[in-house]
């Protein structure tokens, strides 16, 4: 499981797969439909998993707060006040 960010617009995207690098790669070549007019990407944050099924769940959990308090803590953006 992966996140993205877009360079260019600061979109974050979501989604899972065997080998990371390659998919970042994929995604930065603009042969991934969804991702190709926000290029360039850079690979903010990574989860293994132990199957697919597991990884999806995971995707979709991730992407249900997407954008919220959740999110900008697994990505170490959000901040508590003390």
């Amino acid at each position: 499981m992966y996140i993205l960010k877009s360079v260019k617009t600061n979109k974050y995207y979501t989604g899972q797969t065997r080998d990371v690098g390659e998919r970042l790669l994929r995604h930065n070549a603009g042969k991934v439909t969804s991702t190709k007019k926000y290029l360039p990407w850079t690979l903010v944050h990574t989860e293994s998993c132990s199957t697919r099924t597991e990884a999806r769940r995971r995707e979709l959990e991730i992407k249900q707060y997407k954008g919220g308090i959740l999110f900008k803590r697994l990505l170490g953006l959000w901040k508590e006040d003390k």
